[in-house]
C-alpha cells in the first residue's frame, strides 16, 4: 500500500485511523454487522468492514472476476481491521492474513466490491487479500502467511475460474493507475505461485 509519491496516501490512511477507529466497534451498526456470518473461505473469521468502506454487488454476475490483488498493509492485522471498520476511511479488503500463524480474516463478502485497487474497474473485477506487515520489514512475510494466503488465493482462483498466473495474481503496484509499491520487492513472488499451484 506504500505510496511512490508523498501526497496523503493509503498508508497514511491506515496508520491514522488505526488509532482512531476504535470507539467505531462500540456503534450500532458495527455490533449488528459484527453478529456471526457464514465466511465465504472456510476457516477465515468474519471481521465485517464498515458498510461505508465497499459497494454491495451480486459478483461475478454483476461483474465477473478476474484477478486476485495482493496488498501489505503497512501496518498491523489488528489495526488493518480497524481502519476497514471505521467509516471514515473509505477503504477495505475481502481478506486480512495474519503474520504471526496466517490467520485469516474476511471482511467483505466475495460478492461485494471491496475498495482496495485504487481503480474501479479492477475493484469490481478482484478480490482483495490483505497481509499484515510493511514492504520494508520482511520478516512479517513468514511461512506461515504465505501458506494461508496461497491457499486462500488457489480457492478463490478455483471458485471463480481466474488462471494461477501473475497476469492474474498481481501485486497493488501492478494495478494501472496505481501509485502504491505494495507488496514491495522482498514480497517472494515465485514462492507464493508455488504454493498457490501446490494447493489448487
Amino acid at each position: 500500500m506504500e505510496r511512490t509519491t508523498p501526497f496523503p496516501s493509503r498508508r497514511g490512511l491506515l496508520m491514522g485511523a488505526a488509532l482512531a477507529a476504535v470507539p467505531y466497534a462500540l456503534f450500532p451498526d458495527a455490533r449488528a454487522a459484527a453478529r456471526p456470518q457464514a465466511v465465504d473461505h472456510p476457516g477465515a473469521a468474519w471481521h465485517p468492514a464498515s458498510r461505508s468502506n465497499y459497494t454491495p454487488s451480486n459478483r461475478p454476475r454483476a461483474h465477473p472476476l478476474h484477478y486476485v490483488v495482493v496488498h501489505v498493509a503497512q501496518t498491523t492485522y489488528s489495526g488493518t481491521l480497524s481502519v476497514f471498520r471505521n467509516p471514515r476511511t473509505k477503504v477495505s479488503a475481502h481478506y486480512v492474513v495474519r503474520s504471526s500463524d496466517g490467520h485469516v480474516a474476511q471482511c467483505v463478502r466475495e460478492t461485494d466490491i471491496a475498495w482496495h485497487a485504487g481503480n474501479w474497474d479492477y475493484n469490481t473485477r478482484s478480490i482483495g487479500i490483505e497481509h499484515e506487515g510493511w514492504v520494508s520489514r520482511p520478516k512479517y512475510f513468514t511461512d506461515a502467511m504465505y501458506q494461508r494466503s496461497a491457499r486462500l488465493t488457489a480457492a478463490i482462483c478455483a471458485r471463480y475460474d481466474i488462471p494461477r498466473n501473475r497476469a492474474h495474481i498481481i501485486g497493488h503496484h501492478e494495478v494501472p493507475g496505481s501509485d502504491h509499491t505494495d507488496p514491495g520487492r522482498h514480497w517472494d513472488w515465485k514462492r507464493y505461485m508455488r504454493l498457490v499451484d501446490k494447493y489448487a
